[in-house]
């Protein structure tokens, strides 16, 4: 039962016309037809609720404005953008995506209280991924949710392993007019869903990283932190993950490990190639570089900097409910990050000589 709603909760309760998008691109593998069937069926049930949801927020979503300076937090996956965006979400005047919106944002505003007790009740204490602790009111991030609106999402690799690169080329380097929409649909749902009385909207998502132009035009005083990392620790690692992911909510089998490797490794290159294509419009003072290391070594000092640096207001009234998340994650017992030798190998060669060896895993 706890995995069943693991699987719900990293990329079930999709939305029937996700659902058939998904279908009509991409065929998913027949031994994985009976998983799809169970990642779709939450959708289709919750599909009256849904209807209901837009009927009660419609109006009220569209008219509502959102702050035009919210924190986003990017960075290739697994360079500690989990843990910093835990650790932002501890301030009880931030407002940010978590598992009980985006889990099913479709009906989440109208059974936020039965989410809630639900996933408290059934979800398992780690994250199957990483071991990492989470529950249903921990930060989350958009493109999660946005999976569920809309198959323009970085997760459609995640979904279809064996076609990674054609959908980080599609829904992490580009994007379509669609996803534009959803995304600011979702945004507008979080903010509804967590922002009552917040001070400052908190957005976390790797894919992020290379759509700084349409955030910019989205959110014009976005305030962007980057968190940085040794590329071929960044790749071992995600390379695990993306693997674990496949088991998870894959509806095809995942690639073998060296090809995993290579694929992260091209994707690695460019997503940070897109990034710094766009630097050059992220005015003066809305944007904070961070290093895996020094939020590692530094936790609460490199968060204090960030609210510093990007005038992030309510630091008095945040830094408790910080440190007291800082205190908690020292608990944390990373697993272990070991790829087969042929792909370990595969890795030296595309990163020598940068490439180190992996820093202790930190979320």
């Amino acid at each position: 039962m706890h995995r069943a709603i693991d699987r719900q909760v990293a990329g079930g309760c999709i939305t029937p016309r996700t659902f058939f998008s998904a279908l009509a691109m991409t065929r998913p593998s027949p031994s994985r037809l009976l998983r799809g069937l169970q990642l779709g069926l939450g959708g289709f049930c919750l599909a009256p609720i849904g209807c209901l949801q837009s009927l009660i927020w419609g109006r009220a979503l569209r008219k509502l404005e959102l702050p035009d300076d919210p924190v986003i937090v990017i960075g290739h996956w697994r360079s500690g953008t989990t843990y910093l965006h835990q650790l932002l979400a501890a301030d009880p005047g931030a407002a940010t995506a978590r598992n009980a919106l985006t889990v099913a944002p479709q009906v989440a505003l109208v059974l936020k209280p039965l989410i809630v007790a639900i996933l408290n009740r059934l979800m398992t204490a780690t994250r199957p991924i990483d071991a990492v602790s989470w529950s249903a009111l921990d930060p989350q991030e958009d493109e999660i949710g946005l999976a569920r609106l809309t198959i323009d999402t970085h997760m459609a690799g995640v979904a279809f392993p064996q076609d990674y690169l054609k959908h980080f080329h599609r829904c992490a380097l580009s994007s379509t007019r669609r996803f534009q929409r959803q995304l600011l649909y979702f945004t507008r749902l979080t903010w509804a869903h967590d922002g009552n009385g917040m001070r400052h909207l908190l957005i976390k998502n790797p894919a992020h990283t290379a759509r700084v132009p349409l955030l910019l035009d989205l959110f014009p005083r976005a305030r962007f932190v980057l968190l940085k990392r040794e590329p071929a620790d960044a790749v071992r690692s995600l390379t695990l993950v993306k693997q674990k992911l496949a088991d998870l909510i894959g509806l095809q089998p995942a690639p073998d490990q060296q090809r995993q490797v290579e694929e992260t490794a091209m994707a690695h290159g460019l997503l940070l190639d897109a990034f710094e294509a766009a630097r050059p419009l992220i005015p003066a003072g809305q944007l904070v570089e961070v290093e895996y290391s020094q939020l590692v070594s530094s936790p609460f000092a490199t968060v204090e900097r960030i609210y510093r640096e990007l005038s992030i207001k309510g630091w008095d009234q945040a830094w408790k409910s910080i440190h007291a998340r800082v205190n908690r994650a020292q608990t944390y017992d990373a697993c272990p990050v070991l790829l087969e030798p042929q792909a370990e190998s595969r890795l030296q060669e595309l990163f020598a000589p940068a490439s180190t060896a992996a820093a202790d895993e930190l979320y």
